[in-house]
């Protein structure tokens, strides 16, 4: 396993649509899963899309609560439920968030690390996490999400807001 360089705001391949998985069971590519999960747990993430590691294909990891998931070429689909606005971050564009809106319950389903299909349904911040993921898949970053860019701060300055408020 290796821990993967991760790529930032500003690199073409966050910007592009990724290429659909062909065979998850593939040797590289699960070679490249237990990479991206090693990666995820170093920089402290809750979630890695392959295009973050500078591999333009359709997967990305996430925390399940205590466990760690892998969803190759996912479909996201908000369901019904509103929308939520909550701060956001990402690995590629380190040390600042966003507030973004997401629709608050979406379905899901792909392929899991054996090929099978899976499908569920999230809510909150693991419908969240979801969309995020799948975004860098087609190549969108929460800042595009963005509609009020004053709610866009580094993280130091966020938290001593924060901190004053309190």
């Amino acid at each position: 396993m290796a821990i993967l360089k991760i790529a930032r705001l500003g690199h073409p391949v966050l910007l592009a649509h990724a290429e659909e998985v062909p065979d998850p069971t593939a040797p590289e590519i699960q070679r490249l899963v237990s990479d991206m999960a090693e990666t995820l747990v170093d920089a402290g993430g809750i979630g890695l899309a392959a295009p973050q590691v500078h591999v333009p294909l359709r997967l990305f990891l996430w925390r399940d609560g205590p466990s760690l998931r892998v969803l190759f070429n996912p479909v996201i689909t908000p369901l019904e439920g509103g929308t939520e606005a909550a701060w956001e971050g990402c690995l590629s564009i380190p040390g600042l968030r966003g507030r973004v809106d997401r629709p608050a319950r979406v379905a899901w389903s792909g392929l899991d690390e054996t090929g099978a299909p899976v499908s569920g349904e999230a809510e909150g911040l693991s419908a969240r996490v979801l969309q995020h993921e799948n975004d860098h898949l087609d190549g969108v970053l929460y800042l595009s999400r963005m509609k009020d860019l004053t709610q866009l701060g580094f993280n130091e300055e966020l938290a001593r807001l924060a901190e004053d408020r309190a």
